[in-house]
């Protein structure tokens, strides 16, 4: 069965390559807010609606303090395609071996048109200042699901 977490835990620190080359680890964010959300693959329809609705709402996450980071198992270069193709303006992380969306528990069975898959679960987690999580939302829609993110962190 996959772990889910809940709010109160500490969410697993990370240290994982982005589209860009360099790493990113959860503990150098320590101090500040963070979204992280987890899609099962980049550059496919849902996936990347999810992604630029969170580069559209970019600039006001940040001017709430939320830093944005996406993770998949896909490579970095297949991130940095993504990225350029629409203009993406937050990091993407690779999970190549699926390690910390397991930890999240946004790796494991789930049901794809009707048949039961093992695959990312596409989720979200807000993380606070002190790196607890304060919303773990599993099974979200791509659609429309910034804006309700939104609305769950009173920023509309």
């Amino acid at each position: 069965m996959t772990v889910r977490l809940e709010p109160g835990d500490t969410a697993p620190d990370f240290t994982l390559p982005t589209d860009s080359g360099e790493t990113v680890s959860l503990s150098s964010l320590k101090g500040r807010k963070v979204i992280l959300y987890a899609y099962p693959n980049a550059m496919t329809p849902g996936c990347t609606k999810q992604a630029c609705d969170f580069r559209d709402s970019l600039d006001s996450l940040k001017a709430a303090g939320y830093e944005v980071l996406g993770i998949s198992p896909n490579t970095p270069d297949k991130l940095a395609k993504f990225v350029e193709r629409d203009g993406l303006t937050f990091p993407l992380l690779s999970d190549e071996d699926k390690s910390v969306l397991t930890a999240y528990g946004a790796f494991g069975e789930k049901k794809n048109y009707g048949k039961v898959v093992q695959g990312v679960i596409r989720s979200t987690f807000v993380i606070d200042e002190e790196g607890l999580i304060s919303q773990a939302q599993y099974n979200v829609r791509a659609t429309g699901h910034v804006a309700k993110l939104r609305r769950d962190l009173g920023l509309d």
